[in-house]
């Protein structure tokens, strides 16, 4: 049994491996390549198409985060504004949460258990036909700060962000972002995220844009993964000096229990199950939170490509 895109249990009479990515098995065996050379054109006209990627600005984009550029480049920040800018699958969701229990587990914790994070903290760029614009759910926050979440390059962010307001941006090591890409995007291989062909384009230029602009701006607190997992108290206090909050070491230690991995994936209201958007037959939007997890995954080759690529 393979796991093919999208088709979380379709059995392959072919092949005696089981439950194998098909982006993972091309990169390990060549007895499992040899298999999906031949399985793969018998299925592949039931697998569903990908979005297409287009050139937009010199990024690599799909309709759902362009069809309302527009309005977008127009937003109008408020002085409060909370930004979290992330390339995708880099602990977004983790930071979030995070900032959203730092300025209201005690005016309202009610909202953790009763609203979807995607309503608490909106994706801006986000467009997609018949649901809510990221825009249109920024605009209905009736909280101050207001959180909003951004996957954009750093050229990409409207101009009202860079009026004095504050971003936390957080990076992490590519690898494992590829591998975190891997199963949320079944489709998609190890060669797509080193040459940039991903939605919001290249995470090198991704990264090293947001870098770059940290340098210049000391609105933007720049965090990484590696550093939230070690040491998560800690992080919080630097991210609490950062927006002059202060916090109690009481509700330090239970903001740190609560954006605890297995809490987070047992929650509702932040693992993305309420989302019409993630289908979870084929993986969980939250998977793990191991650093170095690319080691069960990648090839010495593929690995020697990505460290020489950064």
């Amino acid at each position: 049994m393979i796991g093919y895109p999208c088709i979380s249990v379709f059995q392959c009479v072919f092949c005696p491996f089981v439950s194998l990515p098909f982006v993972l098995c091309v990169s390990f065996t060549p007895s499992v390549v040899s298999c999906l050379r031949f399985c793969l054109p018998v299925f592949s006209s039931l697998l569903p198409s990908r979005p297409e990627l287009f050139h937009f600005h010199g990024v690599s984009m799909t309709h759902i985060f362009t069809d309302n550029w527009e309005n977008i480049q127009n937003f109008q920040a408020r002085r409060d504004d909370i930004l979290i800018a992330t390339y995708p699958n880099i602990g977004t969701t983790w930071v979030s949460q995070i900032l959203d229990l730092l300025y209201f587990c005690q005016t309202s914790p009610e909202r953790q258990k009763t609203i979807p994070f995607n309503e608490r903290v909106p994706l801006l760029d986000i467009c997609v036909p018949t649901l809510k614009s990221g825009k249109d759910l920024v605009d209905k926050l009736p909280t101050s700060p207001r959180l909003i979440k951004t996957h954009f390059p750093v050229q990409f962010v409207p101009k009202s962000f860079w009026e004095q307001k504050r971003i936390v941006h957080v990076a992490r090591n590519a690898k494992d972002n590829m591998v975190s890409f891997h199963f949320d995007h079944m489709n998609r291989v190890e060669s797509e995220f080193m040459e940039g062909k991903m939605v919001f384009g290249s995470w090198y230029d991704h990264v090293n844009g947001w870098w770059k602009k940290k340098q210049t701006c000391s609105k933007i607190h720049y965090m990484f993964y590696e550093d939230l997992i070690e040491d998560t108290e800690q992080e919080i206090d630097k991210l609490s000096c950062f927006l002059d909050l202060t916090p109690s070491a009481e509700e330090k230690k239970m903001i740190a229990g609560g954006v605890q991995f297995d809490n987070m994936k047992n929650n509702e209201m932040a693992n993305q199950s309420t989302s019409p958007i993630f289908d979870f037959k084929i993986s969980p939007f939250m998977r793990k939170d191991m650093v170095g997890d690319w080691k069960n995954h990648f090839k010495i080759k593929c690995s020697m490509k990505t460290t020489r690529r950064r």
